[in-house]
C-alpha cells in the first residue's frame, strides 16, 4: 500500500456539505482490505476538497475513476531547496513605509518550522495579533507564539521547531523583525530584517529530515489559506508535475482564487536548460542571484604567493603556516587518487595538517581526521564549515596544487575571509535553475531574481550542521530558497500600499519594475534571470499592471485540453470550455511575452495584452523597444492615454516572420517593450526560441 492523494476541486455548491463524511463515504466503497480509520491519512476541507488515503494500486484506480475526482496521484517527497540584501534591493531604514496596515500583513512560510526565540521573530514594538486571524498557535510541547509569530502547525514529526535552520532562515528573510549588530562571528555585520519588519508570521511545518512530502504540503496550504494569511512563501521542489497532481501548484491556485500571493523557488538545478521547478503561471518564481557584497577567502603558499578564494571563513589561524597534505601525503591507505578527492575514510595522515582535496562529502571528515584546514576545488558547499576553509576556482586551484607537489616541504594557511563590493552585481549564481518552462512553454519562467548567494539570516542551534563552539545564531546559506523569500518579503510590502490588489497585478507590479539584467554576463539571458531583479520601492508604484483572473486561468486550460469537467470541479462550479473563450498560453495576459517558435513555420508571432491604470488619471503611455533588433517587432497602437485609475488598454505585439528568420542561428532571441509615461517605465521582456532540450 501507498499514500496517494486525490484532489477534488473547490468545494461543491451545496449548503450542508462536510468534506470528512464525503471523503471517508468514498472510501468505503473503494477500500478492500483495510478499514477506513487505517486508511485515511488526512482529509483537505478548510480552502479546497481532496484527501490523502494508503491505498493499494486497484484501490486507486477505482478511486481515480468515482465522479467529483479530478486526479489521484502518488504522494510527492519535496526537498527544500540578511544584513546586506534588502539594502541591496533598496528596502532599507529610509524606505517608505504604512506601519499601521504593515503590522496587519500576514506571511505564511510552509518549510521546516521556525526557531522562535530567534531574535528576528522578537514581537518588540509589535502590537496586538491582527482580527483577521483565524488560526492556531499550535506549535507543539515547549513551542511558544507572540504577537510575531502568531500561529503554528506542524504535520510531520512532533513539533514546529526547526530542528534544520531552513525554516528559521526562510521565515526571518521574509518577515524579520530589525535587529541591529548580526554577524557571523564578526562577518557582514550589519542589521538584519525581512521585508515587513512589523509584519506577522505563521509557520507552518512540513518538513522532516528525509523531506517534505506532498501530503503535508497540501495540507499546510488547506490550512493557510483558510487561516487568512496575506502571502505564501514556499522554499520547496522537486520534479515538474502536471497541475492536477502537484500539490504546490493545487494549493497555490486556491491560493490566489483567495487574493493570496504564493512565492516559490524555481530550483537549484542550473545551469542546465529547462531545469526549473514550481512552474505554475499563477506562482511567482523566483531565481536566485548575487548581491554586490563579495567574500574573499585568500590561500597564501610557502613562498607568500596568494591565491584568492570563495567560501566564507570566519576562523582565524592569524598566518600561521601548515603543512600541507595532498593525495599520497594525506592517506596510507588508500589509492593517490581516492586521496586526492578526500574520499571517505582516507585521511589518516593529516593531523596537524591543511588538507588539499579535489572534492569533498562532508566537511567535518577533515575535522574528524585532525586537520586544521581544508582547501577545496571549486565547490558549492551548502553547509557551516568546522574548520578554516577556502575553495579555489580552477586556475587558482591548479597552480596551488602544482605547488603542493612540486614542493619539497609544502605549507601554507587559510586567511579569515574579507568582504569586497562585488560590482558585477546582479547575477544569477550558476546553481539556479533555468528555463524555458517543462509545462507552458510559452510563459516564461523564471519570473524574477532576487538575492539568493551568502545570505545571512535567522539559523537553528539544533540544526545538524551547527559548528560546536561557534555561534550560530545567525548564518550563511545559498540558494533560491534564500531567493524565494525575498520576494515573499517584497509581495509583502506592495500590499502595505496596495492591501486590495489582486496577487496577479502584485506579481505584475514586481515583474514589471524590475532592474535590468545583463545577458552577458549570464547566457542563459530571460531563461536565466527572467524579467530582472526584484527593485521593491519601485514595485509600490508601477504604472500599469497586467491583471489575470481566475477565468482566465481556467480558459488558458480549456487550450491546453484539460476535460471540462476537471476544470469546473477546479473552479468550484460549472465551466464551459467554448472555442470563443478559450485564451491560447501565450495570449495569457502575463507580464513577460514568450513564444517558442515551431521549426518549420513560416508565420509571425501575435501577443495580444491588456494594461489596467493603477497611477493618475490622464496618463499617457508610449512605446519603447530595446533588445535584438532584428526581430522587428511592431507594436500597435503605439500610445495609451487612460482618462481614468482603473481604465483598461489592449494592445498587440507582433514579430513577422522576417524577424524570426535568425532563431536557427540564434535558437534564442529578445527584447523588451518599455511603455513610458515619463516616470513610470513599464517593461516587459519578450523572447523567441526555438531551442531543442
Amino acid at each position: 500500500m501507498q499514500v496517494y492523494i486525490a484532489y477534488m476541486g473547490a468545494f461543491p455548491e451545496k449548503a450542508s456539505y462536510s468534506p470528512m463524511s464525503h471523503h471517508q463515504n468514498i472510501l468505503q466503497e473503494v477500500i478492500e482490505l483495510s478499514s477506513v480509520e487505517d486508511s485515511l491519512v488526512r482529509s483537505y476541507g478548510r480552502s479546497f476538497n481532496g484527501f490523502a488515503a494508503k491505498l493499494t494500486e486497484s484501490e486507486r484506480d477505482k478511486l481515480a475513476g468515482m465522479e467529483g475526482v479530478v486526479s489521484v496521484f502518488p504522494d510527492t517527497l519535496y526537498k527544500p531547496l540578511t544584513t546586506r540584501s534588502y539594502e541591496f534591493m533598496g528596502l532599507g531604514d529610509k524606505s517608505k513605509r504604512v506601519p499601521n496596515i504593515e503590522t496587519d500583513i500576514i506571511v505564511g512560510v510552509i518549510d521546516h518550522g521556525i526557531w522562535p526565540e530567534s531574535k528576528s521573530f522578537s514581537d518588540e514594538g509589535i502590537g496586538p495579533i491582527p482580527k483577521k486571524w483565524k488560526g492556531v498557535c499550535a506549535g507543539g510541547t515547549n513551542f511558544t507564539c507572540n504577537t510575531k509569530v502568531i500561529g503554528a502547525r506542524y504535520y510531520v514529526q512532533d513539533s514546529a521547531r526547526d530542528n534544520d535552520s531552513h525554516g528559521s532562515h526562510t521565515a526571518s528573510t521574509a518577515a524579520g523583525n530589525i535587529v541591529e549588530g548580526v554577524s557571523m562571528n564578526g562577518l557582514a555585520k550589519g542589521t538584519a530584517r525581512g521585508g515587513v519588519p512589523l509584519g506577522r508570521i505563521a509557520i507552518y511545518r512540513v518538513c522532516e529530515p528525509v523531506g517534505c512530502n506532498g501530503a503535508s504540503v497540501l495540507a499546510a496550504f488547506d490550512d493557510a489559506i483558510a487561516d487568512g494569511v496575506d502571502v505564501i512563501t514556499i522554499s520547496l521542489g522537486g520534479v515538474v508535475l502536471d497541475l492536477y497532481v502537484d500539490p504546490i501548484a493545487i494549493g497555490s491556485f486556491h491560493a490566489m482564487t483567495r487574493g493570496i500571493v504564493t512565492t516559490a523557488a524555481f530550483g537549484n538545478a542550473g545551469p542546465n536548460l529547462q531545469t526549473g521547478q514550481n512552474v505554475a503561471p499563477w506562482i511567482i518564481s523566483v531565481a536566485a542571484g548575487y548581491t554586490d557584497r563579495k567574500f574573499v577567502t585568500t590561500v597564501v603558499n610557502g613562498d607568500a604567493k596568494a591565491f584568492p578564494g570563495k567560501w566564507i571563513n570566519d576562523f582565524d589561524l592569524e598566518g600561521q603556516m601548515y603543512p600541507l597534505a595532498y593525495g599520497k601525503t594525506a592517506s596510507n591507505s588508500c589509492t593517490e587518487e581516492q586521496a586526492r578527492l578526500c574520499a571517505s575514510g582516507c585521511l589518516n595522515t593529516v593531523q596537524g595538517k591543511i588538507v588539499v582535496c579535489d572534492t569533498l562529502n562532508n566537511v567535518t571528515e577533515s575535522r574528524e581526521a585532525g586537520a586544521v584546514g581544508t582547501i577545496l576545488y571549486d565547490f558549492h558547499i551548502p553547509a557551516p564549515d568546522p574548520i578554516p576553509l577556502a575553495v579555489l576556482d580552477y586556475s587558482n586551484f591548479d597552480a596551488f596544487t602544482s605547488y603542493v607537489l612540486t614542493s619539497p616541504d609544502p605549507r601554507g594557511t587559510i586567511l579569515r575571509s574579507k568582504t569586497v563590493k562585488d560590482n558585477d552585481a546582479p547575477f544569477v549564481a550558476s546553481f539556479s535553475s533555468r528555463g524555458p518552462n517543462s509545462l507552458f512553454s510559452d510563459i516564461m519562467k523564471p519570473d524574477i531574481t532576487a538575492p539568493g548567494v551568502n545570505i545571512l539570516a535567522a539559523y537553528s542551534p539544533m540544526s545538524p550542521t551547527a559548528v560546536p563552539g561557534q555561534s550560530m545564531d545567525y548564518y550563511f546559506m545559498s540558494g533560491t530558497s534564500m531567493a524565494c523569500p525575498h520576494v515573499g518579503g517584497v509581495a509583502a510590502y506592495i500590499k502595505t500600499f496596495h492591501p486590495d490588489w489582486s496577487p496577479s497585478a502584485v506579481k505584475s507590479a514586481i515583474m514589471t519594475t524590475a532592474w535590468p539584467m545583463n545577458a552577458s554576463k549570464n547566457a542563459e539571458a530571460e531563461f536565466a534571470y527572467g524579467s530582472g531583479h526584484v527593485n521593491p520601492t519601485a514595485a509600490v508604484n508601477p504604472g500599469l499592471v497586467y491583471e489575470i483572473s481566475k477565468e482566465d486561468y481556467l480558459n488558458m486550460l480549456c487550450s491546453l485540453d484539460y476535460s471540462a469537467n476537471g476544470i469546473s470541479i477546479l473552479a468550484g462550479g460549472a465551466f464551459t470550455c467554448s472555442e470563443e473563450s478559450k485564451v491560447n498560453v501565450r495570449d495569457l495576459n502575463y507580464p513577460s511575452m514568450t513564444a517558442l517558435y515551431p521549426s518549420g513555420s513560416t508565420e509571425g508571432v501575435i501577443f495580444t495584452r491588456t494594461v489596467t491604470n493603477v497611477g493618475k488619471d490622464g496618463s499617457t503611455y508610449k512605446a519603447k523597444l530595446s533588445g535584438d533588433p532584428k526581430l522587428n517587432i511592431i507594436v500597435d497602437p503605439e500610445t495609451l492615454s487612460f482618462d481614468s485609475s482603473g481604465e483598461k488598454k489592449s494592445f498587440n505585439v507582433t514579430i513577422p516572420y522576417n524577424g524570426l528568420g535568425h532563431l536557427d542561428s540564434y535558437g534564442h532571441m529578445s527584447a523588451s517593450l518599455v511603455w513610458s509615461d515619463g516616470s513610470h517605465n513599464v517593461r516587459s521582456p519578450i523572447v523567441v526560441y526555438s531551442i531543442t532540450l
